[in-house]
């Protein structure tokens, strides 16, 4: 994570499984991370302009997985994040079925999830990462 500009930090540990959790605390979406659409399908579909690569596999090449959208809430109760930037979160089947994809960020004090099309890319959003060990 830390590689791409992330900042991995322990935010939670599970006892049932005896790991710790570890997400991206990163201030903002991680610099080289950015401008990256959803998936490699979004990616393949693109016919000009295509971005250097995709968020779920650049995650897994990580080892790491997308936030989910109640990771990337509590990721918010624990400070204040994204507040210039977005971050993609993991995008339910039927959305991305769709062609759609997740992402979230914070405003207006307020945690905000948005859509747009997966193929879609900017140079203010990244992903943020959680890892369990």
């Amino acid at each position: 994570m830390e590689n791409s500009g992330g900042e991995p930090d322990v935010v939670d540990y599970e006892e049932k499984t005896d790991e710790y959790i570890f997400f991206d605390c990163s201030a903002e979406s991680p610099k080289g991370r950015r401008s990256f659409c959803y998936d490699r399908e979004a990616l393949d579909a693109r016919k000009e302009h295509k971005p250097q690569n995709d968020v779920i596999t650049a995650a897994k090449e990580m080892g790491i997985e997308l936030l989910s959208e109640e990771q990337y809430r509590y990721l918010q109760s624990l400070g204040k994040f994204d507040l210039k930037t977005s971050s993609w979160i993991k995008t339910p089947k039927e959305i991305r079925e769709l062609g759609g994809a997740l992402f979230c960020d914070r405003r207006y004090n307020t945690v905000f999830v948005y859509h747009n099309g997966a193929d879609s890319y900017y140079a203010a959003r990244a992903f943020r990462g959680v890892l369990k060990v």
